[in-house]
């Protein structure tokens, strides 16, 4: 690392119009993160055209700050409504919201905070350090990992979410076949899409993941709340937070944000992918596993750890490989072209210094997070002092709006009301919602890599067990898949 390149990338973020673009950002993505259905992409997108008359590295700083706050953004409506802001935040509802619930919003808010900090600050230190040789780490892995990696994420949450391990493990299997609809990736044929042109996209997993867990709740609070008092929002306070809280599980942190970095890195993956597997292995590494979807404070800091950590780590092949590392890096990337650069190797010689600024940028939006997020979280207070059915109006229009949002298209407000009645009805006998949008997320990834691989290795299949990475990953799934199943034959 150059001294001198690191002193100027810094002096170039100290400009005063930069700083003015970083604050700006960071205030605009923790709103639009917090609204469902906009999400880190879309904030970005909706930015980028005031970055046109920009020079390069504030016109990068205000787009990366961006990815930063809205990444933070979805875990306030994730605790307070039960409604995942952004696909990053669908992680931090387990235990965000039934935090809430117990009357520890403020807690939650500020372990919140406190963990999407901690793992922004961490991605960056990995950046300014490990930049060059974990890229050439990420470019070694190949299909047989990646699903590998996807059937970990699978396996370690089989259980969130249900008491029942059968059934969670039949929602994810659900949420599997529905990713499977559209055109297949491989031989571009359609399946299951019934000769119906909406669905040969296939189905997106923005407005299921509205409806099964926003609109689904608003249906469990109007059902459960017969004796007309303001719902679940009444019983739900602020209240306060220490940051020694957060440092008692600082240990939880620093684990889920080493994992969020490494699966930002890897191409294609992304935060909601990374808060899915850094949850599975806190709960199934914790003393207190029976906790974990109940208002755990360890559920909280794993996800909002891992998926802040993972949107520094996507920077990595974005920036020094010219390969996104998540779907919103895929904008700054375009974003970067369209200021005449050309994202890869020859970007850390051309503009040495731009890489550098994005890293300083970074670690000052999650200094900021830290800092100015503290003391915003009492103001939250002022939206649970509002009747339910107002909130629940809010909530509804917000879904309504985010659906429609994903491609402007009314199909996907369908799509969303039909799995608010799902999500509801999963909830009432006992199925996993969370398990079920796991499979959505991951279902592509699995199907794509396993196939992959075996065209690549003639149909053969113990070529998985070529490769010393994926039996130890495939080792540790069967294990969290099996190990479930007979301590509760055991203890029935």
């Amino acid at each position: 690392m150059n001294a001198e390149l690191l002193k100027e990338g810094f002096l170039s973020v100290l400009d005063p119009l930069t700083l003015l673009l970083i604050v700006a950002g960071l205030v605009i993505g923790v709103f639009l993160g917090a609204l469902p259905g906009i999400g880190s992409s879309m904030a970005i997108v909706l930015a980028l055209p005031f970055t046109y008359f920009l020079d390069v590295v504030p016109a990068i700083a205000l787009l990366v700050t961006i990815y930063v706050g809205s990444t933070y953004g979805g875990s306030i409506t994730a605790i307070l409504f039960n409604t995942s802001g952004t696909p990053e935040s669908v992680a931090t509802t387990f235990d965000g919201y039934p935090l809430a619930q117990k009357g520890q919003a403020g807690k939650a808010l500020g372990l919140a905070i406190s963990s999407s900090a901690f793992g922004g600050i961490f991605a960056v230190l990995v950046m300014l350090f490990l930049s060059p040789w974990l890229s050439q780490f990420a470019l070694k892995m190949h299909s047989s990992e990646y699903f590998a990696l996807a059937f970990l994420g699978m396996a370690v949450i089989s259980s969130i979410g249900s008491e029942n391990t059968i059934k969670a493990i039949i929602s994810g299997l659900m949420g599997i076949f529905i990713s499977t609809i559209g055109v297949d990736p491989i031989t571009a044929t359609d399946r299951f899409t019934f000769n119906s042109i909406e669905l040969m996209n296939g189905i997106s997993y923005i407005p299921i993941m509205i409806g099964a867990f926003a609109l689904s709740e608003v249906f469990t609070q109007i059902v459960g709340n017969q004796d007309g008092d303001n719902g679940a929002s009444s019983k739900i306070k602020v209240g306060a937070y220490k940051l020694r809280e957060f440092l008692s599980y600082k240990w939880v942190a620093l684990k889920s944000s080493i994992i969020g970095t490494v699966i930002g890195i890897l191409p294609g993956t992304g935060g909601s992918i990374a808060s899915f597997v850094s949850y599975g292995v806190a709960m199934r590494t914790s003393k207190n596993q029976e906790e974990f979807g109940k208002g755990s404070e360890e559920g909280l800091v794993a996800p909002e750890s891992s998926n802040n950590a993972a949107a520094g780590g996507a920077m990595i092949p974005t920036l020094i490989l010219g390969i996104p590392g998540s779907p919103t890096t895929a904008v700054i990337l375009a974003a970067l072209i369209l200021h005449g650069l050309q994202p890869g190797p020859q970007l850390l010689t051309d503009q040495p210094i731009l890489l550098y600024s994005v890293f300083f940028a970074m670690f000052i939006a999650s200094v900021l997070t830290f800092v100015v997020g503290r003391f915003g979280i009492q103001i939250f207070e002022l939206l649970l002092k509002l009747p339910y059915s107002i909130i629940a109006t809010f909530i509804i229009l917000l879904s309504l709006l985010g659906a429609f949002a994903v491609d402007n298209n009314i199909f996907n407000v369908w799509i969303m009301l039909i799995f608010g009645v799902v999500g509801y009805l999963m909830k009432i006998f006992d199925f996993s919602v969370p398990s079920l949008i796991l499979g959505i997320v991951l279902g592509p990834l699995m199907e794509e890599s396993f196939r992959r691989h075996l065209l690549l290795n003639n149909g053969n299949y113990m070529s998985f067990f070529h490769s010393p990475i994926t039996v130890i990953i495939l080792s540790v799934s069967l294990l969290a898949i099996l190990l479930p199943l007979v301590f509760n034959k055991k203890t029935s």
